[in-house]
């Protein structure tokens, strides 16, 4: 198994993170490039202190490819997509298109999505960051009822990477964007999700 990656995460997490822990990000990727991988874990007990040596913030995922020991989803996706041209073109207008999307999805999406949602489970009443993701998810919707995929014409990390920002449900059900809704359902549609997602959800259902 020396040639696979290896994808590290939690040996267990709680009912309602399962399937959307970030390893997630990069069991799909690897399946959608047909490249061999492991997964190996880290306590979830001490999850916070039993891995800084590999993830200053004590989050997962972190990834290994020979010499190469990386962390941050985004940073690990990258590193995947520069492996295989079904994740990211060859071309450099296809590259940059497609790391610009991975980028925004990331910076320009997730980062007001996440403290949004945070603040909503939370209870509060008036939510400060909700003009903020209605302003950043319709701007989204209007690109995304121009154009299929984000970049190169055709699916690629940033497509992957935006939908599974985007599959959280109470993102998305935050008003109505028609686009952005068959936009989600057309890249989990495809069967690397479905085998990734089902993988993750037996991963921590075996350590119940």
């Amino acid at each position: 198994m020396a040639d696979h990656i290896t994808i590290w995460t939690l040996d267990w997490v709680p009912e309602m993170p399962r399937g959307f822990v970030r390893d997630m990000r990069l069991r799909w990727a690897a399946e959608e490039a047909d490249i061999p991988y492991q997964v190996r874990t880290v306590a979830f007990a001490d999850r916070e202190t039993n891995h800084l040596d590999r993830q200053p913030f004590g989050q997962v995922p972190f990834l290994d490819d020979g010499d190469v020991r990386i962390f941050e989803s985004g940073a690990c996706l990258l590193h995947l997509a520069r492996k295989s041209e079904v994740l990211m073109p060859r071309d450099p207008a296809g590259e940059a298109e497609t790391m610009q999307w991975m980028f925004a999805a990331l910076n320009s999406i997730e980062m007001v999505a996440v403290p949004w949602w945070f603040l909503k489970m939370g209870g509060q009443e008036e939510n400060p960051l909700t003009q903020w993701v209605d302003k950043r998810l319709g701007q989204l919707e209007r690109v995304l009822s121009e154009r299929e995929w984000l970049a190169a014409n055709r699916f690629t990390a940033a497509d992957l990477l935006m939908a599974d920002v985007l599959r959280v449900s109470a993102v998305r059900e935050h008003g109505e964007r028609p686009a952005t809704e068959a936009y989600v359902a057309r890249v989990t549609s495809r069967p690397a999700f479905a085998k990734a997602h089902a993988a993750q959800l037996a991963h921590f259902a075996a350590a119940d």
